[in-house]
């Protein structure tokens, strides 16, 4: 009979999502997930099956939290326009005031395996499809308020605010907030 599991596998995905999102999933070695979790490779495998699997585990967290985080700040009192702005400055501000300039997990992962990861890229599709559905649903109730013009399409503009959100992320990168503000601003401009 083997040893009983002796950790909690939500927080060792929880640690294994910091390390792929500071060093990308090629990067990321079996030992360096071993030492961010605090358990043997040997345990996580047995676990979790494999890096890959891992992996896959660590962008349905993703996910979950951002869909989460996006859900909350959405729904706070407000226009649209203002709740919206909230959270791209809000992600902003995290990609920034980091220890690491690491970007958006999902883009990074699309990036970099995505080309030859089908499960990977539907993951990170899923992904901005919830993130086009919250935005859109967040502009209809701007419409029902009355402050959003009726006649706008919230879906496309759901998929151009993703689409600005996700450029955000990976500028966040490389650009300093000044210029991060001014697209966010440009993007809300006609809302």
């Amino acid at each position: 009979m083997g040893r009983p599991k002796n950790f909690e596998p939500d927080v060792v995905i929880a640690q294994a999502m910091e390390t792929f999102w500071t060093k990308g999933y090629a990067d990321t070695s079996p030992a360096d997930l071993a030492e961010a979790t605090g358990v043997g490779k040997g345990s996580l495998y047995h676990c979790f099956g494999s890096k890959r699997e891992l992996f896959g585990k660590v962008l349905d967290l993703y996910n979950k939290v951002g869909a989460e985080v996006t859900e909350q700040v959405l729904s706070e009192p407000g226009t649209a326009k203002e709740r919206i702005r909230a959270l791209l400055v809000l992600l902003v501000d995290m990609d920034l005031d980091g220890p690491v300039r690491r970007g958006c997990l999902a883009q990074n992962a699309v990036a970099e395996i995505g080309g030859h990861d089908e499960a990977a890229k539907r993951a990170v599709l899923r992904m901005e499809q919830r993130m086009v559905e919250l935005f859109a649903a967040r502009l209809e109730q701007g419409q029902r308020d009355g402050d959003v013009d009726r006649a706008l399409n919230a879906r496309a503009q759901g998929l151009y605010l993703e689409t600005t959100l996700a450029g955000l992320r990976t500028m966040a990168m490389t650009f300093d907030r000044k210029a991060l503000y001014q697209i966010i601003d440009t993007a809300l401009a006609g809302l």
